[in-house]
Formats: structure tokens, sequence, C-alpha cells
């Protein structure tokens, strides 16, 4: 049950993440992107069976960027930094980037 409500919402947002969705909080922002994770520190984090699982992201955070990887969870996009850190951003935050 779980994993059909997951589909229906991935499926609902996929027109939506056609091009890269930025969330921003001040001066820091994150980046989802739609191609494939590709940071080997945050695929060493995950099981090899998730890999596919994961897109890539790219976090601004006080001046510094890091790489990070995601995927939708719930309502929410969930992250994996490469340092190990991890975060959700609600789906609703997330808007198309205009700056692109």
């Amino acid at each position: 049950m779980k994993s059909a409500l997951l589909v229906c919402v991935a499926l609902a947002v996929a027109p939506v993440f056609a091009e890269d969705l930025v969330a921003r909080n001040g001066s820091d922002s994150v980046r989802l992107n739609e191609s494939p994770c590709t940071s080997k520190q945050v695929l060493a984090r995950l099981q090899p069976q998730q890999h596919t699982d994961y897109k890539a992201a790219f976090a601004q955070v006080g001046g510094q960027n890091f790489e990070a990887c995601w995927r939708v969870v719930g309502n929410s996009a969930h992250l994996l930094y490469e340092d190990g850190d991890q975060g959700l951003i609600p789906l609703a935050e997330l808007k198309p980037d205009l700056t692109a």
C-alpha cells in the first residue's frame, strides 16, 4: 500500500521535476535534479540496491557547496549529503528554478 502511494506521489510530481527545483532559506539553497546520483561519497553510504532510487542534488549552505542525493519519501524530498548529514524538504517548498 505504501509503495502504491509513493508511486502516485512520484507520478504526480514527475512533470514538475522535468527541470531543476530549488528550495531557499535566506542565502542557503538546495537544488534537486532529475539526473541519477553520481556522488561517490553519498552512494558509498547507501545499499547498492538503493543507488537507482536517488537523484543528484546540490546545496549551498553558509557559502559552502555540497553534493547530495535525494528521493521522494511521502510528501518530502529526503536528502543525503556527502558528509552523511540528512534532511527533509517538503515538496511544497520546492519551486522551479527560474534563474537557469
